[in-house]
């Protein structure tokens, strides 16, 4: 989508929107899985309880 993105060929000004959109949601999703998603899980999930002390 990059090369759709930077194209200056003919009818190029018609793909470059939508080039521009799906860069922007590849980028977003991968942020959302990287980082937000396991902050907010350790924020709300936590790690358990511990196991018992004797088994």
């Amino acid at each position: 989508f990059v090369p759709m993105a930077l194209s200056t060929a003919p009818g190029a000004e018609v793909q470059r929107p939508l080039a521009t959109v799906v860069i922007g949601g590849v980028m977003s999703a991968t942020v959302l899985t990287l980082f937000v998603l396991p902050a907010v899980y350790s924020l709300f999930g936590g790690r358990g309880e511990p196991p018992p002390e004797g088994s």
